[in-house]
């Protein structure tokens, strides 16, 4: 497939995780067909990084967020995300978000799986729900084990512009969720997962993104996943849809234009 016939676009990595071999990586996904990047912040520190990345390639774009904080020690202590953590002031990091004009603000949202601080993150992603709103920029919003939970705060906050990542809900929460006009981001393991595979069929087109949440989710198993492989999200909607990779593609990249310019 000719990478000049494809506009793709990656809506969830997390580029902070690639070290020395990014520019590999940039000149990677822009050969298969890439043209945005949308790079996510989980604290403060992420967050500035990804702001550099942005200055310094010109297809990411600036997510900023902060990430349900006591799910993301828990990962960090078993390895599961490999940072050094250091402590900020949740208030202040919101202050400078906001100053910041990012595209969206993610990763955000409630994770029950690995964080116990139910009313500390419900707290928190209020906060983040209501300087969507304030800012008319989306939400990148992570539900682990707390999808019913966050589609009725969303729900209750009159949310808007509301990207779904890697959405595990049962299919009551996705017929809800995309009755509301939110937007689905499909992960690239969905190549092998029933589940997402339900789900594109379940939601209209013009609700559907893509996203690798590289480096993890790879759909090569044993391989680090990147943005370039963010055409197998592409090849299995256009799959599933009945539609021509390339038709599917400018579809999906329609909906990235409509939501987040």
């Amino acid at each position: 497939m000719d990478a000049a016939m494809v506009l793709l676009v990656d809506v969830h990595a997390h580029l902070d995780l690639f070290k020395d071999d990014l520019d590999g990586v940039i000149a990677r996904a822009k050969a298969a067909g890439v043209k945005v990047i949308i790079a996510n912040g989980v604290d403060s520190q992420t967050n500035r990084v990804v702001l550099d990345l942005a200055k310094k390639y010109d297809i990411v774009k600036p997510a900023l967020g902060i990430y349900p904080p006591d799910a993301l020690q828990q990962e960090v202590d078993v390895g599961d995300y490999p940072i050094q953590l250091k402590p900020y002031d949740v208030d202040e990091e919101l202050a400078f978000i906001e100053k910041s004009e990012p595209v969206a603000l993610g990763e955000v949202g409630l994770d029950y799986k690995t964080g116990k601080d139910i009313a500390g993150q419900k707290e928190l992603f209020q906060k983040f729900i209501d300087l969507s709103k304030k800012l008319d920029i989306p939400l990148i919003v992570h539900s682990r084990k707390a999808e019913q939970v966050v589609i009725d705060m969303l729900d209750a906050s009159g949310a808007k512009k509301v990207v779904l990542h890697c959405f595990s809900g049962k299919k009551s929460l996705i017929k809800r969720a995309a009755g509301k006009g939110w937007s689905f981001s499909i992960p690239t393991n969905v190549v092998r997962s029933e589940h997402f595979q339900n789900m594109i069929n379940m939601v209209h087109i013009s609700q559907l993104l893509t996203e690798t949440d590289a480096p993890l989710l790879s759909p090569f198993p044993g391989q680090r996943n990147e943005p370039a492989f963010v055409l197998e999200s592409l090849k299995k909607i256009a799959e599933l849809k009945g539609l021509t990779v390339e038709d599917a593609a400018n579809a999906v990249f329609q909906n990235y234009q409509n939501l987040f310019l």
